[in-house]
């Protein structure tokens, strides 16, 4: 199975810019009725300031040149209303498509979160959670801008554009030509640019995403960094992706603060060039001063949102990387889903049946873990998987909890393809323990009860109470409400064991997967917690993977795993009497 390290860039799919801005432009349809109303009052504003100009024009040719004083208040206090009503459509404009911004990046995380979720352990295992983090958090927060600014500053500045331009080509055509001469040196100029900027763009994000898989590696790891003493490796390391992601961010920056550049050298431009025609060639003496305060002023109002376009642009290549990397993980099929003729799973008996089942990763389709493996287990039935690392003891159990699908072959439970059963229905019925006793954030009594929150208070205390976890529960300060975190704060490793098990134990689980569940407990803890392990063991059909071979002479069956096959099948008595690679394996351990 390939893995993608901290330090290696993600590969991710070449998709259409244009296929993925309409993509994410998709979102904001969700909210109409919002955006008529944000467009509405941006509009008004619109207008007001396509008006401004010519009221200027009006003032200085008609009621300064004329004297006409009444006339020159009346039109201030005019402006002075449509000033306030500028500034109110404005700001409720802002309001609204913040709210409308805020909603659609929630839909966005809450889209990807679901579908991470629906990925296979094959996802997750093949890449750092660090890089996953950087998806869901960082690169839809780098969305806003992009979403805000779309109805606020894109729909009113290339309304002004057009607006502006066609009054200047109605009021004077040959200054218009003048004013507007550079524009398409502009546009050149920045399609050139942008191609440059969003491979630079792409690059940053991975570099970033980089950093984040390093940072969460490494805070996980913490207690092991601390314990070879490898802070000043560790420190080194963050310097170089530091420096990495300083670099790529230096170098998409230059590129993208080129465009602001070239607007203002193309404004400028444009400016002298319609002075220079305007007196020159027009003639200065048939121009009014009016019309050239005016066209001055609509020169301000076509460039300024040109210099935002570009600025708009410019997030656009920025940030479109971003919702790449989104939408790629948002496509990335997910491997075990439900099919659509998908049926409940009853309450099961627990038999299994592996009959020629094969497995092998889907990016090492040639590479066998399983092969040709083929049992039966009864209901109640207690297997134990022993061989070497490696040899595909967890993959088994993978495979019935269908955390993987089987390459060919097929898995069995009381006589129904877990393939043709709903995931929730059959994972239900399962309870799953591994020798990582994760432990979410929140209290004890949240942690044993997760499978169930409806658990009732009795049924909660008999699970601790089955594993031997409610003693040393209520010697603490505040029992079952003690706050624990996801490292398992104020817990040995064994006690986050034992609370474990309880959580497994009270989701009454009918098939129970030990994957080395005992193999972080003392021996001491493990003669106590053995009694409830029994008792968990009771009725169900159960497979246990273990490494301790003294935690094991009890299963119905032992099944010696090896070069991806079954080796050996029987009880403890029956492969010891037979002296093959079991009897080897357990005389290894107990010969000293």
């Amino acid at each position: 199975m390939s893995v993608n390290s901290a330090g290696q860039d993600e590969l991710q799919r070449e998709v259409p810019k244009m296929e993925t801005l309409l993509r994410l432009f998709r979102y904001l349809l969700a909210f109409k009725k919002e955006l008529v109303i944000a467009v509405s009052f941006t509009l008004v504003t619109l207008a007001i300031s396509l008006v401004s100009p010519l009221m200027i024009e009006q003032a200085v040719d008609v009621y300064v040149a004329g004297r006409d004083v009444q006339g020159l208040l009346r039109l201030s206090a005019a402006a002075l209303v449509l000033f306030l009503i500028f500034w109110i459509s404005t700001r409720q404009s802002m309001m609204i498509m913040e709210d409308i911004t805020n909603r659609v990046l929630l839909t966005i995380r809450g889209e990807l979160y679901a579908h991470v979720q629906s990925l296979s352990f094959h996802f997750f295992d093949s890449r750092p959670t660090g890089k996953i983090l950087a998806r869901i958090i960082g690169d839809v927060n780098s969305l806003k801008e992009v979403l805000a600014d779309s109805v606020t500053k894109l729909v009113p500045d290339l309304l002004t554009v057009a607006g502006v331009a066609a009054i200047m080509l109605v009021k004077n055509w040959k200054l218009a030509m003048a004013a507007l001469l550079t524009l398409p040196v502009l546009v050149v100029c920045m399609f050139l640019l942008q191609y440059k900027s969003h491979k630079l763009w792409q690059i940053r994000r991975k570099k970033s995403s980089n950093m984040t898989a390093f940072i969460h590696e490494d805070i996980s790891g913490i207690r092991v960094i601390q314990s070879f003493a490898a802070e000043k490796e560790t420190e080194a390391d963050f310097y170089v992706f530091s420096e990495e992601d300083r670099t790529s961010f230096v170098n998409a920056v230059r590129v993208a603060d080129l465009f602001s550049a070239l607007v203002e050298i193309t404004w400028g431009l444009g400016g002298f060039l319609l002075y220079f025609i305007g007196i020159r060639i027009v003639g200065a003496e048939n121009v009014g001063i009016g019309t050239f305060m005016a066209f001055s002023t609509y020169i301000g109002m076509f460039w300024s949102p040109i210099r935002n376009l570009a600025s708009f642009y410019n997030k656009i290549v920025t940030n479109i990387s971003a919702a790449e990397r989104i939408f790629d993980m948002m496509d990335t099929p997910a491997e075990i889903t439900d099919r659509k003729d998908a049926c409940e799973l009853p309450r099961i008996q627990g038999e299994v049946v592996f009959e020629h089942v094969s497995f092998a990763y889907t990016d090492e389709p040639d590479k066998q873990v399983l092969q040709d493996v083929s049992f039966q287990v009864k209901p109640g039935e207690t297997i134990a998987l022993v061989g070497p690392t490696g040899a595909g003891k967890t993959t088994i159990v993978n495979l019935i909890g269908r955390f993987y699908d089987v390459t060919s072959g097929c898995i069995l439970i009381d006589g129904c393809d877990i393939r043709q059963a709903t995931l929730a229905s059959l994972r239900r019925q399962m309870g799953v323990m591994t020798q990582d006793s994760f432990l979410f954030t929140g209290t004890i009594r949240e942690n044993i009860c997760y499978g169930r929150p409806e658990a009732a208070e009795e049924e909660m205390i008999a699970a601790a109470k089955a594993v031997h976890a409610h003693e040393f529960i209520m010697a603490m300060e505040n029992g079952y409400d003690t706050e624990v975190s996801e490292r398992g704060t104020r817990l040995s490793v064994g006690q986050r064991q034992l609370l474990a098990f309880a959580r497994t134990m009270i989701s009454d689980p009918q098939i129970l997967i030990l994957d080395e569940a005992t193999s972080s407990i003392d021996t001491h803890t493990e003669m106590m917690v053995q009694a409830g392990i029994e008792a968990l063991l009771k009725g169900r059909t159960s497979f246990v993977i273990a490494h301790r071979l003294s935690t094991i002479r009890g299963a119905d069956r032992i099944f010696y795993v090896d070069n991806n096959r079954i080796q050996e099948a029987g009880n403890h008595q029956e492969l010891m009497e037979k002296q093959g690679a079991y009897y080897k394996l357990y005389q290894s351990q107990f010969s000293a």
